[in-house]
Order: C-alpha cells, then sequence, then structure tokens
C-alpha cells in the first residue's frame, strides 16, 4: 500500500520544465500535454519553430491538441477552425468578415528548445525567465555518441525527487554502493545553478579508477551528471524533471558517452543507470513529504538544498515555512 497522495502542501515551483522531446515533434506535429496541472497543446510550425499554448479554444472550447492542425504559422483549431499564432492570438476566423475579437486569445508559453529538449518556463505570477537552459556541448560534439533516451513517472512531488541530487548517504542503502562516496556542494553566484561533486572508485572492464561524478543543477527541472576519471572518456547523462502537478512528476533522461567508451564501458552504464533509478522507485512511492526534517549534523548537502530550493516557490517559500512552524506535516 503506498503513502496517502494528493496532500502535499509544497505548490508547484517556478522554472524551466521539459515537456517534450524535441525528436518526436515534427515540422507541422501537434502534441497534447499536461503539467503544471494545465492542459496545453505543443505544435512545430513549416518553419521549424515551436510553440506551446493553453489547450482549450477561447471559442467553444475545443482541445487544440485533439484534431488540431498546423497551417503555416498558426495552428488551427479542430472544432470551427479558428488560427492561433504562436503568440496564442488568433490571427484568424475563415467563416468570419470581421476580424477576430480581441478577448479571442489564449496563454502563450516562454519555449526554449535544448539539448533534446523542449522546455517551457513556468511562473507563478506570470513573470518572464529570469535565466536560461545552457546548450551543452556533448550533444552536438561527434565524437559523443548519439544520445539513449529514457523516461519513467513518479508519484511524488518533483521536490521529493530532486533531493536525490543531495543525499549521498542513500547511494549505500538503496543503490548498494557501500565504498562510500567523498561528496560536496558548491553552490554558484547564478542563484538558480549549484555544482555537486562526488568522488568513488569504480571497476570498469579497463580497469579500477578513481572517479569523479559531478552534478550539475539548473533549477529544480534539469540535472547533468557526468563521470570523469576514465582516461580521456566521457559519460554523460542529463535528467529534464517536471511536475504534471503537485504529486506526479515526469522526467526524461538522455545519456552519451565519448565513442572510445561506448563499446567498453558504455553501455553497462547507461543500463546501471537507467535501472538504478528503479530501486528509487519503492521509496519514492511510499514515502512522505517531511516538511520539517529531522536532519543529523552529517545531512549537509540535504540542509543545503532545502534551503536552496526556496527561491522556486510563491514568496520564497515561507507558506511552506509557515507550515513547518505549525508543526504540520506535508505529504507527497
Amino acid at each position: 500500500m503506498g503513502a496517502p497522495q494528493g496532500q502535499t502542501d509544497l505548490p508547484i515551483p517556478n522554472g524551466w520544465f521539459a515537456i517534450a522531446w524535441s525528436n518526436d515533434l515534427v515540422k507541422g506535429g501537434v502534441q497534447r500535454a499536461r503539467y503544471f496541472d494545465r492542459e496545453m497543446v505543443i505544435f512545430r510550425t513549416r518553419a521549424g519553430d515551436v510553440h506551446v499554448l493553453d489547450a482549450y479554444c477561447p471559442h467553444l472550447g475545443a482541445h487544440l491538441g485533439e484534431g488540431g492542425r498546423v497551417k503555416g504559422d498558426t495552428i488551427r483549431c479542430p472544432f470551427h477552425g479558428w488560427h492561433f499564432g504562436g503568440d496564442g492570438v488568433c490571427t484568424e476566423i475563415p467563416y468570419s468578415k470581421k476580424p477576430p475579437p480581441a478577448k479571442a486569445r489564449v496563454k502563450s508559453w516562454p519555449v526554449l528548445e535544448r539539448n533534446g529538449f523542449i522546455f517551457v518556463w513556468h511562473h507563478h505570477r506570470e513573470e518572464e525567465p529570469t535565466w536560461e537552459i545552457p546548450q551543452l556541448p556533448e550533444f552536438s560534439d561527434p565524437r559523443w555518441t548519439e544520445p539513449r533516451q529514457f523516461e519513467l513517472k513518479v508519484p511524488v512531488h518533483i521536490q521529493d525527487m530532486a533531493e536525490n541530487n543531495c543525499d549521498p548517504v542513500h547511494f549505500s542503502f538503496v543503490h548498494g554502493n557501500f565504498r562510500g562516496i567523498d561528496s560536496e556542494v558548491m553552490p554558484s553566484e547564478e542563484a538558480h545553478f549549484f555544482k555537486a561533486l562526488s568522488r568513488t572508485t569504480q571497476e570498469t572492464p579497463l580497469g579500477t579508477f578513481e572517479t569523479e561524478l559531478e552534478r550539475n543543477t539548473w533549477g529544480l527541472g534539469l540535472v547533468s551528471v557526468a563521470t570523469k576519471g576514465i582516461g580521456d572518456a566521457g559519460l554523460m547523462m542529463l535528467a529534464a524533471t517536471s511536475p504534471v502537478d503537485r504529486t506526479h512528476t515526469h522526467s526524461r533522461w538522455r545519456f552519451t558517452v565519448t565513442e572510445d567508451m561506448a563499446d567498453h564501458a558504455g553501455e553497462d552504464w547507461i543500463h546501471a543507470m537507467s535501472q538504478g533509478v528503479m530501486q528509487d522507485m519503492r521509496i519514492w512511492e511510499n514515502k512522505i513529504h517531511r516538511a520539517a526534517p529531522v536532519l543529523c549534523e552529517a545531512d549537509t548537502e540535504l540542509a543545503f538544498f532545502r534551503k536552496w530550493v526556496r527561491q522556486f516557490y510563491p514568496d520564497n517559500g515561507k507558506r511552506s515555512a509557515a507550515a513547518r512552524a505549525n508543526g504540520s506535516e506535508a505529504r507527497a
């Protein structure tokens, strides 16, 4: 029996979040999506530009992602043929002689297409983006393999999933890595970003190496994990994780390795990473969210993360802080 669902006090955070794979949306393609507890439609124009709109037509409420068609640089409603541009404004009503009404518009979401993902910017006050997702060179470098893709859906708030990145101790007890992990967090001048480094010994077909696991985090929606220390070889995972709603999370991963590593250890590493997360599933599916966790002196990374993450919530997490002060516990 799983943990109680739908009782988390945590709101949906602000930031950039992936809502689709780039290679799943061809020119003229239309996709239905649901994230942030909102229905959306994603479409790629004939020129190749990606746009994301709120899903429901302001006319009579048809879902633009169910039968909507791309016409040039617009999407056409499947119900009465109203056309909407990438800015959400209705540009044409085919059976009307007058211009579309001023209210004939839907919300348009800020979009970035980077590293094989389509990201949108979510902000609870509809504020414009204050930072961007970087383009990582590994995903366009011919010395690196064609990326593999993996995805999973987890019935927890996105913060509970992201917290694993700052929990090196769980690798011993959940994933059986009892060699010990020397880990540290390195904050950045850019508030939305931090780096975490972990050092451990790894056995590979090429021998035993003292390796460094570098984890870069941009908001709650994107983490890169790179293994270094095996000669000049490189292994990279990019995890884009997004809130479907307050109690469900969708995570998409891309893996790439240097070509010289693919046959020796790349396949094993990709398999280990994609299967290892399944060991976390039993924890996530049956845990509650502790708004005021009891931490020990060794939980320094978790303490850092809990403070860092407040910036992505309304009022800098003050509402959740009030819940902690009242002794309440939010359940994920």
